[in-house]
């Protein structure tokens, strides 16, 4: 009784579960044109009330502007840049106005695919077949979601290096950078809009008795400046927690499973050691696909479009390393643990 008691429970939260997913999905939409909203107020607060009143207009308003455009131009390529999917082909090389230029002696090299190179040690992986879309793979010898890809029961699609779905679609290889970017963008803008604007505070609370010559209602600037200050607490802690990730060589989902890994490999008394993981230099740097190899350092900076170093059909590994170590055939986690 109390193991048939504790699986109906189990099914009843992952119903549950999956009606919230349901839900979230279908209202994507609505949450992605609320967050433009708050965004657009905060940033027409700004510079109706706040940017006047900046130390050094001539070279802080330039560099706020800059902020907001990083903010801004992230926030669209995480919502419209598919996160890439095994059923997709390749994707040719990007190009346009919003694409940032490659290095030079780079340029030549295709991007499509991957970007072969001595410095680092990239495999190819073999196919399988998913069971719940029946498309076929990236497979890795540890078979979760097949290397670095993972089903999505939102989108009902299997997505390259699925790190997690969020609002509207799901982060995956293509748009993870503008992710990670729109976070440490939307922290540094919060943390810009408090400091420079804790005056504005008091005066709109009428600590001043003076009267409110702005166009913004007070009322409305009061309001974003406690979301400024909401955002910037959760979103520091979030995009501190994904730069980490990144710094690892780790996705969300790989996070969650590498945990599970250790402490089996520990139970044995061996060590699991992450194949993907080449020091937090070269993680960064791969991550974001800059350095020797890569793009200049300033797409860091200006809301550029900027390929991954893959295709998702190859993966850089730790010299001598085809797969996980302290991990045995069985002991793999998979898309299907999760139903």
């Amino acid at each position: 009784m109390p193991k048939w008691y504790t699986r109906q429970v189990f099914r009843c939260f992952k119903t549950l579960e999956r009606c919230a997913d349901r839900i979230t999905g279908a209202a994507g939409p609505v949450f992605v044109t609320l967050a433009v909203v708050l965004l657009s107020t905060g940033l027409f607060c700004f510079l109706n009330v706040v940017q006047p009143s900046l130390p050094w207009p001539w070279l802080t308003t330039p560099i706020c502007l800059l902020i907001a455009l990083n903010l801004f131009a992230h926030y669209y390529y995480v919502c419209t840049v598919p996160p890439g999917f095994v059923s997709d082909p390749p994707r040719p090389s990007g190009s346009g106005i919003l694409w940032a230029k490659k290095r030079s002696g780079v340029a030549e090299r295709p991007l499509t695919g991957v970007r072969w190179t001595e410095d680092v040690q990239i495999t190819r992986a073999a196919m399988s077949r998913c069971r719940k879309c029946v498309q076929m793979r990236p497979e890795r010898i540890l078979r979760r979601a097949c290397e670095r890809s993972h089903h999505c029961r939102i989108c009902n699609r299997c997505v390259l290096k699925y790190d997690h779905h969020w609002i509207n679609q799901c982060v995956g290889l293509y748009n993870e950078r503008h992710f990670v970017l729109f976070m440490v963008y939307l922290v540094i803008s919060s943390f810009c809009y408090i400091v420079f604007s804790w005056k504005h505070v008091l005066l709109g609370l009428g600590w001043f008795n003076e009267p409110w010559p702005y166009l913004a209602p007070p009322m409305a600037f009061l309001l974003t400046y406690i979301l400024a200050v909401v955002m910037f607490l959760a979103v520091s802690a979030m995009a501190g927690w994904h730069l980490y990730m990144v710094a690892r060589g780790e996705t969300s989902v790989e996070t969650q499973d590498h945990e599970q890994y250790r402490k089996v490999a520990a139970q044995r008394g061996e060590t699991f050691v992450n194949c993907y993981d080449l020091g937090w230099r070269k993680n960064l740097e791969l991550f974001f696909n800059v350095g020797p190899n890569g793009y200049p350092l300033y797409t860091l900076i200006l809301p550029l479009r900027v390929e991954p170093y893959t295709d998702g059909r190859a993966w850089a590994r730790r010299p001598g390393f085809e797969g996980h170590l302290g991990v045995r055939p069985g002991e793999e986690l998979t898309d299907e643990d999760e139903d």
